[in-house]
Parts: C-alpha cells; sequence; structure tokens
C-alpha cells in the first residue's frame, strides 16, 4: 500500500492530538467523473482514496490519504468507524470490468482500516456479497452489516478487537431488490435496510450475531435509498431519492417507539436526496440533494449547484429549518461530535465544503478541502 499524502500537520501534532481527535472520513472515487449529465469510466484511473480528517480543528484537517478500492455507486455511506476510532470499514461497490476497461462491474470487497497507528493502513480485506454498498457499524463495536446491491442480501461480520470476521449473510429480497443501506439501532437489537429496488424498508432482528429478516417491511417512498438512526434511538429518517426524471422527491421519518415501528411523516425535499444524515443529538436531519445539478445543462431540470436542506425533528413531524448551495453531484453529509460542524462531500469539485450551524443558522464557512478523487461516501462513528 503506497501513501499518497502523509501527516499534514506535522508528526508532533497528530500524536499529540491522536488521544483528543475526532475522526472523519472521506471515501474518493477515481474510476469515474460526470460529463454533461453522464457518468464516465476515466482511462486508466489513478487509485480510489480515503481520507482522514480531523475535527477537532477549525476547519479541519487532512491527517492522511491512503489508497483504498471504493465507489460513487450506492448511497453515500459505504464507510464506517467503530465508536472508539480503531477501526473503519470501506466497501467498494464497482470495479473496472477486466474484460471492458470502459465498463464497471460488481466489485466484492471490504478494506479494513487501522486507524490507530500512525499513519492509518489497510490491515485486511474481507470478501462481500456482490455489490457491497452501506455498511454500518454497531455503538457496541461488535457487529457489522453491509447491503449488498447486486445480490439482495445483507453480510454480516463480528469484530474483535483488529479482527473483522465473516458471519454469514442474510437474504432481504431477490437480486433486484437493491439493499442499500442497513441502519443498526444503539441498542444493537434492530436494522432497517433500505431496498430501492422493490421501494421497501426490511427489519432485521439481531441477537448477537445472529441476524435474521423479520419478514416485516416498511414502505416510505420511492427508492429508499440513505438511512439513519437517531443515537436516541427514537427515530430514523429515509432518503427516498425516486425514479430521477426531475421530479422532487422525499424524505421519511420512521418512529422506532411505535410497536411495530413504522413510518409517520414524509416530506418533499426537491431533487435526488443522495446523502442523509441525523445530528447526534437526533433533533436536525441533514439531507444533500443533487437539485440536479448530475443532469445534462440542456436539460430543464437542471440546476447549477446541489441543496444541503436541514429539517427539524419535532416529534412525529419533520419541519424545514435551513438550506444552503454546495457543489455539483453531491453525495454524503457528516456532522461533528457537537453538531455544529458540518461537511459535504462533493464528486465533481473533488473536495469537502465546510458548514457551521448553531441550530438556528446555517453558514457555508468557505473552507474547501481537497481531496484526491470524488468524495463518494464521508462518515464519522456512530456513539
Amino acid at each position: 500500500m503506497r501513501w499518497l499524502a502523509l501527516i499534514l500537520l506535522g508528526a508532533a501534532l497528530v500524536v499529540a492530538g491522536a488521544a483528543e481527535a475526532q475522526i472523519a472520513i472521506s471515501a474518493n472515487d477515481n474510476k469515474v467523473v460526470l460529463v454533461n449529465g453522464v457518468v464516465q469510466v476515466v482511462k486508466s484511473p489513478p487509485a480510489d482514496t480515503v481520507t482522514t480528517l480531523n475535527l477537532k480543528t477549525s476547519p479541519p484537517k487532512v491527517i492522511a490519504e491512503l489508497e483504498v478500492p471504493v465507489s460513487v455507486v450506492g448511497p453515500p455511506l459505504s464507510v464506517a468507524i467503530t465508536p472508539d476510532e480503531g477501526l473503519a470499514l470501506v466497501t467498494a461497490n464497482q470495479k473496472i470490468d477486466p474484460a471492458d476497461p470502459t465498463k464497471q462491474m460488481p466489485d466484492t470487497r471490504m478494506s479494513v482500516i487501522d486507524l490507530k497507528t500512525i499513519p492509518p493502513k489497510v490491515i485486511a480485506t474481507v470478501e462481500t456479497g456482490k455489490g457491497p454498498a452501506g455498511v454500518s457499524i454497531n455503538r457496541q463495536g461488535t457487529l457489522a452489516l453491509v447491503a449488498n446491491r447486486a445480490e439482495g442480501t445483507v453480510s454480516v461480520y463480528t469484530i474483535q478487537g483488529k479482527m473483522v470476521t465473516p458471519a454469514g449473510k442474510v437474504t432481504v429480497g431477490d437480486e433486484k431488490s437493491g439493499p442499500s443501506h442497513a441502519a443498526i439501532t444503539p441498542d444493537g437489537k434492530m436494522a432497517l435496510v433500505t431496498r430501492d429496488g422493490d421501494d421497501r424498508i426490511a427489519v432485521l432482528s439481531i441477537d448477537g450475531a445472529k441476524v435474521e429478516y423479520t419478514k416485516r417491511d416498511l414502505s416510505a417512498g420511492l427508492r429508499p435509498y440513505g438511512i439513519d438512526v437517531a443515537g436516541t434511538g427514537t427515530h430514523a429518517v429515509v432518503a427516498n431519492i425516486g425514479r430521477g426524471g426531475g421530479d422532487h422527491d422525499t424524505i421519511s421519518l420512521i418512529d422506532l417507539r411505535a410497536k411495530p415501528p413504522r413510518v409517520v411523516d414524509t416530506v418533499t425535499v426537491g431533487q435526488t436526496p443522495e446523502g442523509i444524515k441525523l445530528s447526534p443529538d437526533g433533533a436536525t436531519v441533514a439531507v444533500v440533494m443533487m437539485n440536479g445539478s448530475n443532469k445534462p445543462k440542456e436539460s430543464p431540470f437542471y440546476n447549477d449547484n446541489g441543496k444541503l436542506v436541514l429539517f427539524r425533528v419535532s416529534g412525529v413531524s419533520l419541519t424545514k429549518e435551513a438550506e444552503a448551495p454546495i457543489g455539483h453531484w453531491s453525495q454524503g453529509a457528516a456532522f461533528s461530535s457537537d453538531g455544529r460542524t458540518i461537511l459535504v462531500g462533493n464528486m465533481m469539485e473533488k473536495d469537502i465544503q465546510v458548514f457551521q450551524w448553531d441550530g438556528r443558522a446555517l453558514k457555508d464557512t468557505g473552507a474547501r478541502i481537497k481531496v484526491n478523487g470524488g468524495s463518494a461516501a464521508i462518515r464519522t462513528a456512530d456513539r
């Protein structure tokens, strides 16, 4: 594994701050670009990368960058960090087709990164199902779930120290059901799996390493994709990305206190809510909308920027609070541990945009953190 960029703040600063640093990770895809609304495979692309960021500085600073296979295909939740920030898991949904380098094909890899070493390094690569996308780690740091988009399954892994071990698969649909992301409740006993292929959200039960499909599905909207569960365990939010035809799409609120859990509110947000993330206190929903920025410029649905839109969770309702322009073909969002800093990954600009949020006003700080590749996913640890 070859390092592209090492410690930018100096070794002494990283060592001194390691115990305090809150880490964010951006997974950066170099295999594809967007040319006037059309995704094209790059000829002989450079390696994909992962960038680690220190959120305890303002603006956040790059700690290090390493080569790791990633993919923009799937919701921007293809990286997960253990609660102690010791390990990161990064899935690779697509790879270049060796038989035709102008095309991509499903990958079957997940990289395990040791974040405690200086610099961080990949310590293992584990097999997943076909087309791994969203990955989540429970708040106990003992279990991980990976949604396999191309085969209708969820892969299960146990985590012990630095060992990530396959523990089976759960079938939640056929190969066209499109499992996109699996979000785990704080008590570690349930997971919600979005299936954008058949417009359902599957409910899984978890008992230790035993994960089962309960056969109960929730219905939120067209093509449920990204999903996140509040740290309070009271609710979840899901982004319904729709058909991409220019119509305004939706997000939905799921009441996890209800027996059984159910969708209780759905609101219209705009074109293609690609990313969705709850603040650490569960009160604010950050939605990253493509807003037509990924469409051809001659399209009547084209807009020259995406949008970061914030909603407030009030009981069983969602209320819009603020919005701000972002880049093009934008993907994921991540909150700092105090909920005041929001990071947004822009694919076309190959950077991360930094916002400040005080509960009333959303401010673009003007900081743009360059990364080596299009920021396809971004995440902090769920605690």
